[in-house]
């Protein structure tokens, strides 16, 4: 009996130790009792790499590796960046043409040669011109056309045609504009509309001085006063025609002469028509046949009358009394003709005297 028992229980334990060796997988498998402690000890490896302390309560680096740092990292910008003529642009200087591929910016760009700044203030007598004077001369020119009529065209601007008396007339040119004296046609006076009111274009100064051929003295001054009174440095003028009974030669530097545009022209008409011209007790005005027909005004300034500018008068004993130049000024406006300019002009506070003649 004991025998039988201790046969069976062997028997038992050798088919559980073939049935294990059987089950057992060729490839390595992970079991429930043996994952947590190997991921314990790699957890405990890699907290072991983590600094205990955070980096905001870690102690700022020495100065001299920072300033170290900083030497080497702009030594290495220094080597990198391009030469200067890589980047830098430069206008050309002189403009050859509009077929050139290097063309000059405009001249409101701050790169180009000929940039001025501004504006920094608006003229008062452009605020003026623009709210009061160039409506009252639309208003005042105003020319109403009843619809369905065909306005007169003038006949100025056209050239004479031969009248076919001669055959030898045929296929002739037009005949020029009667005097021989230019064969240029005159400008035809445009009537005055909203787009096309007379308007301040420019002023030139210009000091001539025949004397500065012989005495450079008399040039010095002349330039002196032309840019005390206009701002802006002045161009010497020069002779053009050998006048022997005056002593002037050909070439010779007798003068200075600026020309202002814009705001600088507006206050320059200003400063004449509020401080210099009522100063002048003798002066009568602008003589009425002043004028090139195209709308341009021209009147002078005699030495003595030069020292009524605000510029020269504070500082007068600066010019020598006997080396004091005259001008003259030239006023050109947008007109079409003299009788345009002269309403401009007196619609600004130029008075007139004389007979109109055209």
């Amino acid at each position: 009996m004991a025998v039988s028992r201790e046969g069976a229980r062997l028997a038992r334990a050798l088919r559980q130790r073939l049935s294990a060796q059987q089950s057992t997988p060729l490839c390595a498998r992970g079991f429930a009792s043996t994952r947590p402690a190997h991921t314990a000890t790699v957890k405990d490896d890699g907290i072991a790499d983590i600094e205990s302390t955070s980096s905001f309560t870690a102690p700022q680096p020495d100065q001299s590796i920072v300033k170290a740092f900083e030497e080497a990292r702009s030594r290495d910008h220094k080597e990198r960046r391009l030469p200067g003529n890589r980047y830098q642009y430069h206008p050309p200087k002189y403009n050859r043409g509009p077929l050139h591929p290097i063309q000059a910016p405009p001249s409101s760009d701050p790169t180009a040669r000929d940039f001025v700044p501004g504006p920094f203030s608006f003229p008062r007598l452009k605020h003026t011109y623009d709210s009061t004077i160039a409506p009252d001369l639309m208003t005042l020119t105003y020319k109403h056309i009843p619809p369905g009529t065909t306005p007169p065209e003038s006949q100025k601007g056209l050239l004479r045609q031969w009248d076919g008396s001669s055959p030898y007339h045929k296929n002739r040119p037009s005949r020029g504009p009667r005097g021989g004296g230019s064969s240029r046609l005159g400008i035809i006076e445009r009537d005055i509309t909203w787009n096309n009111i007379p308007e301040i274009e420019a002023v030139t100064i210009n000091s001539y001085a025949p004397l500065a051929a012989d005495n450079k003295e008399y040039l010095h001054v002349a330039r002196a006063v032309v840019q005390a009174i206009s701002g802006q440095f002045p161009e010497v003028t020069t002779v053009k025609h050998n006048v022997i009974h005056w002593g002037v030669r050909k070439g010779s530097k007798a003068g200075a002469k600026t020309t202002l545009r814009g705001g600088a022209a507006y206050d320059f008409v200003d400063k004449l028509v509020t401080l210099v011209l009522p100063k002048i007790k003798d002066w009568p005005g602008i003589k009425a046949t002043s004028g090139d027909s195209a709308g341009n005004i021209a009147f002078g300034m005699q030495p003595a009358w030069m020292a009524y500018f605000p510029e020269i008068e504070f500082n007068y004993d600066m010019y020598p009394p006997k080396l004091m130049p005259g001008c003259d000024i030239f006023i050109h406006t947008s007109a079409t003709s003299d009788r345009q300019g002269r309403l401009l002009m007196e619609a600004l506070g130029f008075p007139f005297y004389g007979k109109v003649t055209h």
